[in-house]
């Protein structure tokens, strides 16, 4: 063999030993890119249903009916509508503890508006109530300078005063027999319950809202820094009112579907607790109590987690107490999770 053949199967053994890693660092930059496009808080709660789903369904393999499956879906559907609107509560750097409230006040007047003139008055009216009541949330925080958190749990107990009321602390009027009542309840489209639909389109638009509209970008600024966003210019006492009119609009939503599940106007039955749900499935969802930071694809997982963990137990017979101290365990996780991810020192730990 001459010596530039030599040479030039040197030069290519040397060529394929330095290029051989590139496959693994291609490999590991498509993992990154997909890690970051998914997110980290997505991945981790895709793994936590599939677990939770596996661990399930191993015990009672009737857990993977079609039935139930439907069941879980048409279950999470009023709270997950709660817990995008107060996902973008969140993302503002502000809180709504009265949306199960709103719920509620909006179920009795519907089904009332509903029996006095049909269900056209009964769901533009509920709707309507539901805007002022998150006009009062907002009015309240920005000209009365209350903390968010004060004013919605003020107004948590004088909205649910205020259902009683009016209703006398009974359910109100039948819609079990309207048919637009009956396919909210039980209707569909292409096989995917109406419920799970109202949700998804909700979700859709918040997403398309927050990620791609001025609008959005606004929101996480506020939560994120608002004596910046006001030094950029941003109305933020508008943002406040707005989106608390918001979350009262798409809380008279929830408190329709709860009339047309129940076929009723509820005061507190099916409310109840809606706000605390909301609320764990945001956080878990990624959204920063602190605000500037979540997504709606966070929180539609971390409602499906929920919506699964609850359905799973009951079907294993677990006391309904229980999942009361599984959810309460879960905000607590997700809290701390995301303080330890911030890198800020926690109360009461010197250094």
């Amino acid at each position: 063999m001459s010596d530039d053949a030599l040479k030039d199967g040197a030069v290519k053994t040397a060529t394929t030993t330095m290029t051989a890693p590139a496959p693994t660092a291609a490999g590991s930059s498509a993992v990154k890119r997909f890690i970051t496009g998914v997110g980290a808080q997505n991945i981790s709660l895709i793994i936590a249903i599939v677990l939770v789903v596996a661990v399930i369904g191993l015990q009672n393999p009737l857990f993977f009916s079609v039935a139930n499956l439907k069941v879980i879906g048409t279950a999470i559907s009023i709270m997950g509508l709660l817990a995008v609107v107060q996902t973008i509560v969140i993302i503002l750097g502000a809180l709504d503890i009265s949306v199960g409230s709103i719920a509620g006040l909006t179920s009795v007047t519907s089904a009332m508006l509903f029996t006095a003139a049909g269900p056209a008055v009964g769901v533009v009216g509920a709707i309507g109530i539901g805007i002022l009541c998150g006009l009062v949330n907002g009015c309240i925080i920005v000209f009365g300078r209350v903390n968010p958190v004060i004013a919605t749990l003020a107004t948590l107990a004088a909205f649910k005063g205020i259902a009683q009321l009016i209703s006398d602390g009974r359910a109100q009027g039948y819609t079990g027999a309207d048919p637009f009542f009956v396919f909210l309840a039980r209707g569909g489209v292409a096989g995917i319950p109406t419920l799970i639909l109202v949700l998804l389109v909700v979700a859709l638009l918040a997403h398309i809202v927050l990620r791609y509209t001025s609008w959005g970008r606004n929101i996480y600024a506020v939560g994120g820094n608002n004596i910046a966003s006001r030094l950029a210019g941003i109305n933020i006492n508008r943002y406040i009112i707005g989106v608390y009119m918001v979350t009262g609009a798409i809380a008279a939503i929830a408190g329709i579907l709860i009339t047309a599940r129940t076929g009723s106007g509820q005061p507190i039955s099916g409310s109840e607790g809606l706000e605390l749900q909301a609320i764990t499935a945001a956080a878990l969802g990624g959204a920063a109590l602190k605000g500037g930071k979540g997504t709606i694809s966070g929180t539609i997982l971390a409602v499906i987690l929920l919506g699964v963990l609850t359905n799973g137990m009951t079907i294993l017979g677990v006391n309904s107490f229980w999942q009361n101290v599984a959810q309460g365990a879960l905000l607590v996780i997700a809290v701390v999770i995301q303080q330890l991810r911030s890198g800020e020192r926690r109360i009461g730990i010197p250094g």
